[in-house]
């Protein structure tokens, strides 16, 4: 079986911007497609509809062939015991996704796409994605084809998010993408931006995709969703 891969990156905003373009320049060398987490809001702190140039640049990657994908709503409500999307009831998680999809379409930066902060999603946000038009959800586990009801299994790599990026833990990472993409599996690789000023978590994103493709041939890919087949989906 063909292994696949999925390289993701998040935490975008105006102070991360040069090092995710950096590392999507590498990765674009490659020929390797991003999907790109986007939070419309961070609060009081930062909202992406004022910030032109995030803005352009998502939308420059979207014409490219990078996956713009919505990555919560206001990710200041992530806390590190309870995510926005984590504990949240179908009612709440239904008006915090269309408010977000109403950022989202006022900018061009529509999705279909979801990943909840941390990739935790609650079951009751799982019920309303579908009702907010949303056909793929990306969690912690694996990615929901909220369309035809089925999940490509596969758990998510990731450095930052709710995950460690000391340089133990990206080692372990490169040494996951490996097993899984030799076993011939959905490898899912994450890398905050804010972290791609270190050199540890930008040289383990590229040392575990060039082992997944160059070693055992995986097949990059982005979240999307179409007629014929979700990413990761026999």
């Amino acid at each position: 079986m063909t292994p696949r891969l999925v390289v993701s990156l998040s935490g975008l905003r105006d102070t991360t911007l040069d090092g995710a373009v950096d590392l999507v320049g590498e990765l674009e060398r490659r020929s390797v497609p991003v999907s790109l987490l986007v939070a419309p809001r961070r609060g009081r702190e930062y909202e992406l509809a004022a910030d032109r140039g995030t803005q352009d640049w998502l939308r420059h990657r979207r014409r490219r062939g990078d996956a713009i994908v919505l990555g919560g709503y206001d990710d200041a409500a992530t806390r590190a015991r309870r995510p926005e999307f984590a504990t949240i009831g179908s009612s709440e998680a239904a008006v915090r996704l269309a408010a977000a999809d109403r950022l989202m379409a006022d900018m061009g930066l529509r999705t279909r796409i979801f990943a909840p902060p941390r990739w935790n999603a609650s079951p009751g946000c799982l019920e309303a994605l579908p009702g907010a038009g949303f056909r793929v959800c990306a969690d912690l586990a694996g990615v929901h084809d909220l369309v035809r009801g089925r999940v490509a299994r596969g758990r998510v790599l990731s450095m930052g998010e709710g995950f460690l990026a000391d340089s133990w833990w990206c080692r372990a990472l490169v040494t996951a993408a490996g097993r899984i993409a030799a076993a011939g599996g959905l490898v899912r690789l994450n890398v905050s931006a804010k972290h791609l000023g270190r050199a540890a978590p930008r040289s383990a994103l590229l040392d575990a995709v060039d082992l997944a493709v160059d070693r055992y041939d995986a097949r990059p890919a982005r979240y999307e969703w179409s007629p014929v087949a979700l990413v990761g989906v026999a």
